[in-house]
């Protein structure tokens, strides 16, 4: 069975760079598995005409900037780019990435949901299910250009699918990717992966080879100041069959608290 990971999403809002690439480094030293931000143009909490920084730019610079762990988006919006202009940014990120070996890039999608960052930059919204046909046509694309591309990926890049919908994303999931993100207290998370073993099974899909990635929060009802409880809800996690466990730092101010004690729950369960 494979091992836990936890993996750290840093916000790419109310902070200036330098704080966030300081943030980087300190959470890589400390032996954080995954690195992640998000793609989006404006914050999500907070002032929402606060500061802000885009995706991919952002996640070239961590690829310079870092050495060993892996680095992607929570998640890439499938309808800001042209799929094999992606395929191509991935690709070289991969390699920016690379330290004499495989690249460190895992490429995080989902359909988009945020509906300001359509409007302010002149993308069609559509409807949620044309946004998630889009992500299904677009997938094949993204690796069907990855096998054009001179030079080729490092490696076999990880295709990370975010969402939660039963009849289409984890359908995606199973035909498409190699780990699927969702949130949701251990009962919903399972009843999730259930739904997907389903889907491998129509699909001819071996169920063990998605990885389950899942958002770590303290248990509803208790002070996020606690943060014993997110080794807690890791721990529920982890029994219903999450490997990769995330939790979000907010800026201007990191608060590695939380890390910490996930980082030491992810040793002792290890050991």
């Amino acid at each position: 069975m494979s091992a836990a990971r936890i993996g750290v999403q840093i916000q790419p809002q109310h902070a200036a760079y330098a704080d966030i690439r300081r943030t980087c480094a300190t959470l890589e030293e400390m032996g954080v598995d995954v690195l992640f931000n998000w793609d989006h143009f404006y914050p999500l909490n907070g002032d929402p005409d606060g500061a802000h920084f885009e995706c991919w730019s952002m996640l070239a610079a961590w690829a310079e900037a870092t050495e060993r762990v892996e680095i992607g988006a929570l998640v890439t919006c499938n309808s800001y780019r042209n799929p094999q202009l992606l395929a191509d940014m991935a690709r070289t990120v991969d390699h920016i990435s690379a330290r004499g070996g495989e690249g460190r890039l895992i490429l995080g999608i989902g359909s988009g949901w945020f509906e300001r960052d359509y409007d302010e930059y002149g993308y069609e919204f559509g409807s949620a299910g044309g946004r998630l046909n889009a992500l299904d046509r677009d997938l094949p694309l993204i690796k069907e250009r990855w096998g054009k591309l001179n030079p080729a990926p490092t490696r076999q890049i990880p295709v990370l699918v975010g969402g939660g919908g039963e009849r289409k994303t984890l359908r995606i999931v199973a035909e498409q990717a190699d780990i699927w993100h969702g949130f949701g207290d251990p009962e919903t998370i399972g009843h999730k992966h259930a739904v997907l073993d389903e889907w491998c099974a129509r699909v001819g899909r071996d169920p063990s080879s998605i990885t389950r990635s899942a958002g770590v929060s303290p248990t509803p009802g208790r002070l996020p100041e606690d943060v014993k409880d997110y080794a807690a809800g890791a721990q529920a996690l982890y029994a219903v069959g999450t490997r990769l466990f995330t939790t979000g730092l907010n800026g201007p101010d990191h608060d590695l608290g939380p890390v910490r004690d996930l980082l030491a729950w992810r040793d002792a369960v290890n050991s």
